[in-house]
């Protein structure tokens, strides 16, 4: 079996290649990026492609299952270049999917797509995919879901699966997580216990996790078993204020939601972090996900809890760890940071 995976340099993507590379089942595996990586692990082919421009068919002909993962979070400043690449781009990759007669799609969607819904019930696949309408993240993942409803009916030939995770962590690429949600400002000596005494208690915030690794088994099942549909990953427990504080050796304070929020907002504008307040207003309203169909069907079990995938994300953090591709590389931000400052937080990729 030949696997393609586009957008193979980043979080999931650095997991999965590994983990297909050592699957008996899979013969070949190809990793695309827009920027090659330093790294060449054993089994791992590499070539450039932007999904928004090359001809991608030529890349997947051969294939027998494609994995697309690749997505731009930032500049959440221009969410219509976010759009034309996330979206449209997609798009541009399941088209070549069908011209190359590939006989499998599995796609990361995300916790995301989901529609707000309950924080004391788990829901399953069937839980409505419209996301948040004012967070681009979710309003492109939503749209993506309609797109390969579509897909399905017009390609039954297509074996079609969405992956639908949680918030995904993982040491190595926590340098690009600090950079695309947090921004250049936070020092990294200051994620740790004595300088962080507080954690927010506000309503609604309580969302999963999966480690990185363990997400990419998820995939690598889903390549290679006979499965379609969705699939929700994440791990136990659930995260929230009081489990972040023990994890920060903190303690929660009640705050007014208004007043967090007018502060995102203000210094969202003021281009002071790259997260966009909406994005915000989206976390506080995602539902909780059951994980049993990926248990039952794909055999899935995680083996990082979510409170260990966190505190290995936040020791990443204090660390500056990073990984040999550019998303993840520490030196994409440049020489204290310059790369980040100069691009203009949230505004520019």
């Amino acid at each position: 079996m030949r696997v393609v995976v586009v957008g193979a340099t980043g979080n999931v993507g650095t997991s999965l290649v590994r983990a297909l590379a050592a699957e008996p089942e899979v013969t070949s595996v190809l990793g695309l990026a827009r920027r090659l990586p330093g790294w060449h692990p054993e089994g791992v082919e590499w070539a450039g492609a932007d999904i928004t421009s090359d001809d991608m068919a030529a890349h997947l002909r051969g294939a027998d299952a494609v994995v697309h993962l690749a997505w731009l979070i930032q500049p959440t400043h221009d969410p219509v270049l976010t759009w034309r690449v996330n979206v449209l781009g997609g798009i541009r990759v399941f088209r070549a999917a069908v011209e190359a007669g590939v006989r499998t799609l599995v796609y990361a969607s995300s916790v995301g797509a989901y529609s707000p819904g309950p924080k004391d019930a788990d829901v399953d696949e069937s839980w409505p995919t419209h996301g948040w309408p004012t967070a681009a993240y979710t309003r492109e993942k939503a749209y993506m879901e309609r797109v390969l409803d579509h897909l399905e009916v017009e390609q039954p030939q297509l074996r079609v699966v969405r992956m639908r995770p949680g918030f995904i962590f993982k040491r190595e690429a926590s340098t690009e997580q600090r950079r695309l949600f947090i921004g250049p400002l936070l020092p990294n000596r200051l994620v740790r216990s004595s300088t962080i005494p507080v954690v927010p208690d506000l309503p609604g915030l309580r969302f999963q996790v999966v480690h990185s690794l363990d997400a990419a088994e998820a995939f690598r099942q889903a390549v290679v078993r006979d499965v379609r549909g969705a699939f929700n990953l994440a791990a136990d427990p659930v995260i929230d204020a009081r489990e972040l504080a023990r994890l920060l050796g903190a303690r929660t304070v009640r705050l007014p939601l208004p007043m967090v929020r007018s502060a995102l907002a203000t210094t969202w504008q003021l281009r002071l972090h790259p997260a966009a307040p909406h994005l915000f207003d989206a976390v506080l309203r995602l539902p909780v996900m059951s994980t049993a169909r990926a248990r039952d069907e794909l055999g899935w079990q995680p083996r990082h809890s979510a409170t260990d995938t966190f505190a290995e994300f936040l020791a990443g953090l204090r660390d500056g760890a990073g990984f040999d591709t550019p998303p993840l590389a520490p030196a994409t931000s440049g020489p204290m940071r310059a790369r980040e400052v100069a691009t203009g937080t949230g505004n520019r990729p």
